[in-house]
């Protein structure tokens, strides 16, 4: 099986390793990964803020580069949400690029669904270590309606124990924009997110979006903890 692959913004820029870990974990499934190179943005930060324009550029060169028929793997509740739901959206008025974009948004799917729904990732015995924790993100629960993937494919870990957290649907308090522009009420809402799960006294916490993993392990650094923070894709892949 042959997939294109989303890299996101937040993996190119800050955590190149939790790319490599969904290469790594698709690979060991026997799925040929294919990176194109001229991909960018998908275009989910300025729709977020209003600026239906520039999104609908950042679409238009998505679909461009990801044409074809590969399924479209996407480690991103929020970028999968952008391309499954607000492609569409987007062309409305333009029945031409309507329909390409619903041709993306069927083939993309968010690096967990592809896992459980396609791989069957959580029937193989897969393994890791230690106490783990989840937090489930906004836009991949509420949005997208991913809820149980994540939870089928860290309960099947063997030799870890995962231990649920209170409120793990609760916001982390990044919320893209926002956490630019209130970032007093940001702060505050991460670090009631940290205690939650320093309560859990797991080893790790992990999800599926990177922005929210990049702002509570701020939080965590801020209460000194020792929780690690790492993509549920870096969990996984470090037990094959």
């Amino acid at each position: 099986m042959r997939v294109k692959l989303l890299g996101t913004c937040l993996v190119d820029t800050f955590f190149p390793d939790a790319g490599e870990a969904v290469v790594k974990l698709l690979r060991y499934f026997g799925v040929d990964v294919v990176y194109p190179k001229d991909q960018t943005c998908c275009g989910k930060p300025p729709n977020s803020a209003g600026y239906v324009d520039e999104a609908r550029h950042a679409a238009r060169h998505f679909i461009s580069v990801f044409q074809g028929d590969e399924p479209i793997v996407i480690p991103s509740g929020s970028c999968a949400s952008m391309v499954k739901i607000h492609y569409p959206e987007l062309f409305e008025n333009d029945p031409v690029m309507k329909e390409k974009a619903e041709n993306t948004a069927r083939r993309a799917y968010e690096l967990t669904q592809f896992l459980v729904h396609v791989l069957k990732a959580h029937e193989s015995g897969l393994r890791a270590q230690g106490r783990i924790t989840y937090h489930a993100s906004c836009q991949l629960t509420r949005e997208l309606g991913v809820r149980e993937e994540p939870l089928l494919l860290l309960g099947s870990l063997q030799g870890s124990e995962f231990v649920h957290l209170a409120h793990a649907d609760r916001c982390c308090g990044f919320g893209g924009t926002f956490m630019g522009k209130l970032p007093e009420v940001s702060m505050a809402i991460a670090d009631e997110k940290a205690e939650t799960i320093i309560r859990t006294k797991a080893d790790t916490v992990t999800g599926c979006d990177l922005g929210c993993l990049m702002n509570i392990k701020d939080a965590l650094k801020r209460a000194g903890s020792e929780v690690q923070v790492k993509h549920i894709a870096e969990v996984i892949a470090e037990g094959l």
